[in-house]
C-alpha cells in the first residue's frame, strides 16, 4: 500500500526515481541537499517507492502531543540536541539492536546555509561499522533516489571527495541555502 501510494504521489508531483536499492542490510543514509521542510516528505516518498523503510532523527519537540505517534510511525527517532555527547554511541547501539536499520541523517543539520556539514553521519557509520549511502533530492531535475555506498575509511578527505563528487550536480529547493560539502575535520 505504501509503495503504491508513494509512486502515485511522486508521479502526481512530477518526480522521478533514480538509482538502485542499496545492497547493504543496514546503513547511514545521507539526505542532501536539505533546504526545505518538503525534503522529508519527498525523502519518505522516494524511500517508500523503493520499498525501503527509513528511520530519521528529529528534534524531540516534534514528537510531543498528537503528532508524536505519527512522527514515530513515519520512522522518526526523537533526539535531544540539548544534551551533551552520546548521540553517536546511541545510534551505534541502535545498529547493534537492529542490523537492518536505515538511519537517515541530513548532514547540514538544518535547512539553512551552514559553512560545514556536521560529521555525525560519518562518525555514526564508523562507530556502527556500516556503510554510508548517498541519497538525494534534485529539485532542478525533480529526481530523487539512491546513489553509491561508501565504506568510511581513515582518510576523511578522500571519503569526502567521493561524497562531494556525487552531490556536485544536485540542486536543493533553495539553492542559496546549500553550503559547501566539507567537514571541519578536513581543515
Amino acid at each position: 500500500m505504501k509503495i503504491r501510494f508513494a509512486k502515485w504521489f511522486l508521479r502526481m508531483t512530477g518526480w522521478k526515481q533514480e538509482g538502485e536499492i542499496p545492497a547493504a542490510r543496514g546503513y547511514v543514509l545521507i539526505a542532501a541537499p536539505h533546504t526545505s521542510n518538503w525534503d522529508l516528505i519527498y525523502l519518505l516518498a522516494h524511500a517508500w517507492a523503493f520499498g525501503v523503510k527509513v528511520s530519521w532523527m528529529g528534534k524531540h519537540q516534534i514528537f510531543g502531543g498528537p503528532a508524536g505517534p505519527l512522527m514515530r510511525a513515519l520512522g522518526g527517532i526523537p533526539v535531544r540536541r540539548d544534551r551533551a555527547g552520546g548521540l553517536v554511541g546511541q545510534m551505534a547501539e541502535a545498529f547493534e539492536k537492529n542490523p537492518s536499520l536505515v538511519l537517515t541523517v541530513p548532514p547540514e543539520g538544518t535547512r539553512g546555509y551552514v559553512p560545514y556539514w556536521k560529521s555525525g553521519f560519518y562518525q555514526i557509520a564508523k562507530a556502527a561499522g556500516v556503510p554510508i549511502v548517498m541519497s538525494f533530492l534534485d529539485y532542478g531535475r525533480r529526481v530523487g533516489g539512491f546513489g553509491p555506498a561508501l565504506v568510511p575509511t581513515d582518510d576523511v578527505r578522500a571519503d569526502m571527495d567521493e561524497i562531494r563528487a556525487f552531490y556536485s550536480d544536485k540542486e536543493g529547493l533553495y539553492p542559496d541555502d546549500v553550503g559547501e560539502i566539507r567537514l571541519k575535520e578536513e581543515t
